[in-house]
């Protein structure tokens, strides 16, 4: 293992005296380092585009996307799944992370979990991975053996692969059909990958699930209106988003999401065209649940 060659694992000539700075002085030059980042990304987004558009085909023939990683990678993989079921109102199943070592590895290092090439082939076994999924292997080295094991067996299964890293020509990128590679380069506090390489992981998830979700039809205008109404806040961002998108008052959008079963795409088109529930869900069904086509029925 040479990580002399990863640019993630060099030094910053601008935080050599990193210990002797100041709290306003190392501020200010994290923050400085981390607005490359996007910048960085920018480079990267035609391989992003092409990642996102099969992942999109891949939802549509009723399959998976499945994020695995090791430490931080893994991490933000699994956040970033969590994230879809409040937000889009997803099956857990749809979008799921995998971490090295299993969740307790979320909190706490699993011992030589990232270095096994054939755990993330059992861990995806289990899950039983097949040729609609699609599996994205994080790894800011682009290195991780759990990631590569993980990556051919995907390959064998006839599942599309996606790899992110952060060096360029990265191990993980020979294994897949969607390579993406944003240098972030060294890190201001040296090999610690969860600063700048966590960010540019997390701006991409962020990416690929929103993206994809907003042309589910899990999107009107640029409200989340697949949103589940699971807590208090929820419910009131529920009825919020039935009167920014229709422009009604506060009584009306509480009595349509009441009558809507507090399903808001529902209760968008019951408000918007009149109708009532039963045929409000008749028309997002024959639309694949986007709101726009479906009030194009009436």
């Amino acid at each position: 293992m040479d990580l002399t060659k990863l640019s993630t694992e060099t030094r910053n000539s601008k935080s050599m005296l990193l210990d002797t700075m100041s709290v306003a002085e190392i501020l200010k030059l994290m923050n400085s380092e981390d607005q490359t980042v996007p910048q960085a990304i920018n480079k990267q987004l035609p391989q992003v585009e092409a990642a996102v558009n099969k992942i999109i085909q891949q939802f549509k023939k009723n399959g998976r996307l499945i994020y695995l990683g090791a430490g931080t990678s893994g991490r933000l993989g699994v956040l970033d799944a969590a994230e879809c079921v409040p937000t889009f109102g997803t099956d857990p199943s749809m979008v799921q992370g995998l971490i090295a070592g299993g969740q307790s590895a979320m909190t706490v290092a699993v011992e030589g979990a990232e270095d096994s090439l054939s755990l993330a082939e059992e861990d995806l076994k289990k899950l039983k991975l097949n040729a609609n999924d699609a599996v994205v292997g994080l790894a800011a080295s682009g290195r991780t053996p759990y990631v590569i094991g993980a990556l051919k067996y995907a390959h064998q299964v006839g599942a599309v692969t996606v790899s992110i890293a952060c060096n360029q020509n990265a191990e993980i990128s020979k294994y897949v059909d969607y390579p993406i590679e944003v240098v972030t380069g060294p890190e201001v506090l040296t090999g610690s990958t969860r600063l700048k390489a966590g960010t540019a992981q997390k701006l991409i998830l962020n990416m690929i699930s929103t993206t994809s979700m907003i042309k589910l039809g899990k999107a009107y205008q640029n409200l989340m209106i697949d949103v589940k109404p699971t807590n208090d806040k929820l419910v009131e961002r529920s009825k919020r988003i039935i009167m920014q998108a229709t422009d009604c008052d506060y009584q009306t959008a509480e009595k349509n999401f009441i009558a809507a079963d507090e399903d808001v795409k529902v209760a968008i088109i019951m408000t918007l065209t009149g109708v009532d529930k039963t045929e409000a869900i008749k028309n997002l069904q024959k639309n694949n649940g986007f709101v726009r086509k479906a009030m194009k029925e009436d």
